[in-house]
């Protein structure tokens, strides 16, 4: 699986991401109400574009030539999970719970939330794609925890126009560079994420926690399937740590305090809204 593969890969993500987000916005399952949230900017925009990313991805997955079966299987059960639950968030989530600490401190007074039910849920599917992508049993764990760690960091960055997908972008980079089965699994989710990021940026449309949360879990299985023990326990160990650390620091204003960041962070977005200027006095 050299570069044609990838090759493929990437195509049949973007072909399919294209193709399935058309199709959703002209009819939206149970109608445009149902799937429209308010952007950072106060305007109205589409959540299709999550579940348009999903079905590129399994598809990609699914199709191109190559694969092993217990990597195709991980890469299917760990973003349709991923999207299902993450979907299941978008729809009938609240705002009432956020973050890891609202939604598990809700969970122990015995409420259920549909975020504690997502976490769960992502961590359940993630490991069941670790125990697929590595043989040993302390390996299939920390690729589960990469799988799942991935899925909750990449929802994590979908605050502001095409900053989850750029994240995604660079992140999956240097995996779908390689060749091997961990190349065409990163290639598939990319050629996705790129067909997707104009309408992200313009923003008409977001990921959501569908969306993020499926594109985090893919690029996850594709990272799992490239290491050894100590690149995972790494990856594991990053991972946890940025979870940890979104409870305490807002990335939004990390990125907006850091001049190289914020720029990429900029890149082929709309300026910022301006304040209404005042009437002088008098």
């Amino acid at each position: 699986m050299g570069v044609r593969g990838r090759i493929a890969a990437a195509a049949i993500g973007a072909g399919t991401a294209a193709l399935a987000y058309r199709k959703l916005t002209r009819t939206p399952p149970g109608g445009d109400e149902q799937w429209t949230r308010v952007n950072h900017r106060g305007e109205n925009v589409t959540l299709l574009e999550g579940p348009a990313l999903v079905a590129a991805v399994g598809v990609a997955a699914a199709v191109v030539p190559g694969l092993p079966r217990r990597l195709r299987t991980a890469a299917a059960l760990a973003v349709i999970g991923a999207g299902a639950l993450g979907a299941y968030d978008d729809l009938a989530g609240s705002s009432a719970s956020r973050g890891l600490r609202g939604h598990l401190g809700a969970l122990a007074k015995g409420e259920v939330t549909t975020g504690a039910v997502k976490i769960l849920g992502i961590g359940a599917t993630g490991l069941l794609a670790g125990s697929l992508i590595q043989k040993r049993p302390l390996d299939k764990l920390l690729a589960g925890i990469v799988v799942a760690g991935s899925a909750n960091v990449m929802n994590l960055f979908d605050l502001r126009p095409g900053r989850a997908i750029k994240v995604g972008l660079a992140a999956g980079l240097p995996t779908a560079m390689r060749s091997g089965a961990s190349g065409v699994l990163a290639a598939g989710p990319l050629g996705a994420s790129a067909a997707l990021l104009p309408a992200d940026l313009q923003e008409k449309s977001m990921l959501g926690d569908a969306g993020s949360n499926a594109l985090g879990a893919a690029l996850g299985v594709a990272s799992a399937a490239r290491s050894g023990r100590m690149g995972l326990l790494l990856r594991a160990a990053a991972l946890v740590g940025l979870t940890l650390a979104s409870e305490k620091v807002s990335f939004t204003k990390v990125i907006a305090a850091t001049p190289p960041l914020n720029a990429l962070d900029m890149l082929g977005r709309r300026p910022p809204a301006q304040a209404p200027a005042q009437p002088p006095d008098g």
